[in-house]
C-alpha cells in the first residue's frame, strides 16, 4: 500500500547516522514537525542534527490527505467540551500561526498550494446538529465560518460548516523542499537510522542511542508521532489511530474544496490536481490500530463507496496512515516530565498535522530559544487542566488491559499449527512461545508475537500485511522489522 505521493518518486538518499558526532540539538523524527524544527532552529543559528528512522516522507506527514485547514471536523466542539473558550482561541491562534507560517514558506520555496473552500457535512439527518455545534462553536472563537443547510455534492450530505480560503497540498512535495533547505543551512539528516533510547551522558548532555550507535545532543527533541521514551506515560494519554486512503482519477469534473464528515463512517475527500487528469482522494473508516480483525473490508468500503457516488474506475493506489488522538484533545507540546526542558515531545495532532505539526515546531523553536508564542500554554505537554482528560484516559487504558488480556487468553488456548495461506497470519503458541506466523509472498515467516514495548500480542492486519500490537500502536512487518513506534525494537525472529 504505497501512497499516492510517493509513487515513482525520485527521493535521494542520504547517509546513516555516524556514531560519536555531538549537536547542540538533536532532533528525532524526519517528518513535517522535525523538519521544521530543524529549519527554525538552524536559522536562529543553532546547531542541529535531524534522525529519521525510515526516510524522508515515509512517516505520517508523507501518508496524509496534507490538508491545510482550521475547520478541522470537529475538532472545535470536542476542544469546547474539555476545555475553556479562552482555550480553543489559544489552539485556533496556534493552528493559524502553523498554517501561516507554512504557506508563506510554500510561497518562497515554490511549492505549489491549491486554495479552496473547506467544508465539514453532516452524512445523515442524526449529524446535522453536530455540524451546527461546530459553526456555533468556531464563530464564537472568532473563525468566520458560514451556515449551509445543503451542499451540491454527489454524496449524501444534508448541512455544512464552511471555512473559506484554505489550503491543501502535495506533502511529498513540502517534505523535499523543506529537507533541503535544512540542509543548506548545513544541518545533517540522517536516515535509515533508528533512534532507540535516550540516557544521560557523563558530560551532562544526552546520549541518543540508535541502531547505528549513539550520537551526543545537549537538547533532543521527540518528533516521532508518539514518543519513543516511556517517561511521561505518553503513550498511555494517546490513542493510535489507523485510517484509510484511496485515490482515484476523474472522468469528469467533481465538486470543488475540501470535505469530512461530521460523524462516522468518517469520509475525507478532496482533489490533487495532476497534467493526466485530476485525481479524487477519498479517506476514512479509521480504528484503533490493532483492534479490526478486517482491515481489508474498510479498504474496499472506500472503493465501493466512492464507486458508488462518483464516475470513477479502480484505484490509482490506496493505502493508510497513523496517527495519535490526545485522550485530553489538545496536542502535547512541550518537555517530557515538567521541568525536564532539555528532552522535549510534540505528540497529539489527531489528524490535522499540516498545522498543528508547524504550530508545535515554532512553539518548539521558541522554547529553545526563549521566544514562545503568546499561545503555546494551549498546546503544552502538562497543563492544570489535563485532569479534564483523565476520565477519557482511564477509558483509553481500560480498553488497553482488555486487549492485553485477550491477547495473552488467546495464545494460552491455542497451539502449534500449520502455516497459514498466502497474504494470512495467526497468532498462537508454539511450546510455551507466543508466535506470530504469516505468509506474504510465498514466504512463510514466524516471529514473536510479544510486542517489545509493554509486551502485547500483536494482530495480523490483512490490508497492509503488518503485525499490530493493539496496545499502543506499534506496528512490524511480516519478518518483524520495526515499523512504527513506541516500540523500538523489532519482534524477535524464531526459526522455522
Amino acid at each position: 500500500m504505497t501512497p499516492l505521493w510517493l509513487t515513482d518518486l525520485p527521493r535521494p538518499a542520504r547517509l546513516r547516522v555516524t556514531p560519536g558526532l555531538r549537536s547542540d540539538v538533536v532532533v528525532v523524527g524526519g517528518g513535517l514537525t522535525g523538519l521544521t524544527t530543524a529549519l527554525l532552529l538552524a536559522q536562529n543559528g543553532i546547531d542541529v542534527c535531524v534522525v529519521e528512522a525510515r526516510r524522508i516522507g515515509e512517516g505520517t506527514t508523507g501518508a496524509s490527505t496534507a490538508k491545510v485547514s482550521l475547520l478541522q471536523g470537529v475538532r472545535g466542539q470536542r476542544i469546547r467540551r474539555r476545555h475553556s473558550a479562552d482555550a480553543l482561541r489559544q489552539y485556533l491562534d496556534a493552528n493559524s500561526a502553523g498554517q501561516q507560517w507554512l504557506l508563506d514558506y510554500c510561497s518562497h520555496a515554490g511549492v505549489p498550494v491549491q486554495y479552496t473552500d473547506a467544508y465539514t457535512y453532516a452524512q445523515s439527518d442524526r449529524e446535522v446538529e453536530r455540524v451546527r455545534a461546530e459553526h456555533r462553536v468556531l464563530a464564537q472563537a472568532g473563525l468566520p465560518t458560514e451556515l449551509s443547510e445543503s451542499l451540491d455534492v454527489p454524496f449524501p450530505a444534508r448541512a455544512a460548516v464552511r471555512l473559506a480560503d484554505q489550503a491543501q497540498l502535495n506533502p511529498m512535495a513540502l517534505l523535499a523542499g523543506l529537507a533541503a533547505e535544512v540542509e543548506s543551512h548545513g544541518v545533517q539528516i540522517f536516515e535509515s537510522s533508528r533512534a532507540q533510547g535516550v540516557r544521560s551522558a557523563k558530560s551532562g548532555d544526552f546520549l541518543v542511542d540508535t541502531e547505528h550507535g549513539p550520537i551526543e545532543a545537549g537538547t533532543v527533541v521527540l518528533a516521532t508521532g508518539t514518543p519513543i521514551l516511556d517517561r511521561g506515560g505518553f503513550f498511555a494519554r494517546l490513542v493510535p489511530q489507523r485510517s484509510y486512503l484511496t485515490a482515484f482519477r476523474l472522468s469528469e469534473p467533481a465538486p470543488e474544496g475540501m470535505y469530512i464528515s461530521a460523524g462516522e463512517p468518517t469520509r475525507s475527500l478532496r482533489q490533487v490536481p495532476d497534467p493526466d487528469g485530476d485525481v479524487l482522494l477519498v479517506g476514512g473508516n479509521g480504528h484503533t490500530v490493532g483492534r479490526d480483525s478486517d482491515t481489508a473490508s474498510r479498504v474496499r468500503d472506500l472503493v465501493d463507496w466512492t464507486q458508488r457516488y462518483f464516475t470513477v474506475g479502480d484505484p490509482l493506489s490506496t493505502w493508510s496512515a497513523q496517527d495519535y488522538y490526545p485522550t485530553g484533545e489538545l496536542p502535547q507540546v512541550g518537555p517530557i516530565l515538567p521541568g525536564q526542558d532539555r528532552l522535549l515531545v510534540a505528540t497529539g495532532f489527531a489528524k490535522w498535522g499540516l498545522t498543528n505539526a508547524v504550530a508545535a515546531a515554532l512553539a518548539l523553536a521558541g522554547r529553545i530559544t526563549g521566544k514562545s508564542p503568546h499561545w503555546s500554554g494551549a498546546l503544552a505537554s502538562w497543563r492544570p487542566t489535563d485532569a479534564t482528560g483523565i476520565p477519557a484516559a482511564i477509558t483509553a487504558n481500560g480498553s488497553v488491559a482488555l486487549q492485553f488480556s485477550a491477547g495473552w487468553l488467546h495464545v494460552v488456548r491455542t497451539g502449534d499449527e500449520p502455516a497459514p495461506p498466502e497474504g494470512c497470519g495467526r497468532v498462537n503458541r508454539r511450546l510455551l512461545s507466543p508466535t506470530a506466523t504469516s505468509t506474504v509472498d510465498g514466504v512463510t515467516a514466524s516471529v514473536s508475537a510479544v510486542c517489545p514495548h509493554l509486551y502485547g500480542i500483536v494482530r495480523w492486519n490483512n490490508a497492509e500485511q503488518s503485525w499490530d500490537c493493539p496496545l499502543h500502536g506499534s506496528r512490524f512487518a511480516p519478518d518483524g522489522t520495526l515499523l512504527e513506534g513506541p516500540a523500538t525494537k523489532p519482534l524477535r525472529r524464531l526459526p522455522d
